[in-house]
């Protein structure tokens, strides 16, 4: 009885661990339902806090904020469109580099619009805050085992 026991207990408490946590994945379901105005707030907001920004460096900002989200959005609708009506088909190498070059040189146009609205210490923290998030984003795509 006493081997029955402890045996259930261990049996209880692996199932309890082994059950998937989707706790990240509700939270970003929640953000793409909001607007680009609220999304592009909250972006300005953050950057606020992190950066200490001034009331124009704010309204800069978030110009910036929304012109990338709203980048972002149609961008992920188009994508999201071309698999609906089954259009999508894997790209080629060409396309892949043509693709890679085209997110490249808008990542470079931005940096050089945040460059333009922030001083060197608070552009330093930037950078290094998108490092960071750039690294986090690989760990999670790796756990997922997608890609990176």
């Amino acid at each position: 009885m006493k081997q029955l026991a402890v045996l259930l207990m261990a049996f209880i408490s692996l199932s309890a661990f082994s059950q998937r946590a989707d706790g990240p994945k509700k939270s970003k379901r929640a953000l793409q339902d909001l607007s680009v105005e609220q999304l592009a707030t909250l972006h300005t907001k953050k950057l606020t806090l992190a950066l200490d920004l001034t009331e124009s460096q704010q309204a800069k900002i978030m110009e910036i904020s929304l012109e990338e989200v709203a980048f972002k959005k149609n961008k992920h609708e188009e994508i999201k469109a071309k698999k609906e009506s089954g259009e999508w088909k894997k790209p080629s190498a060409d396309e892949r580099f043509e693709m890679a070059n085209a997110r490249l040189d808008h990542k470079i146009a931005h940096h050089q619009k945040m460059k333009q609205v922030l001083n060197k210490e608070q552009y330093q923290t930037w950078k290094e805050i998108q490092l960071k998030r750039a690294m986090n984003g690989k760990k999670v795509m790796r756990k997922e085992g997608r890609r990176g």
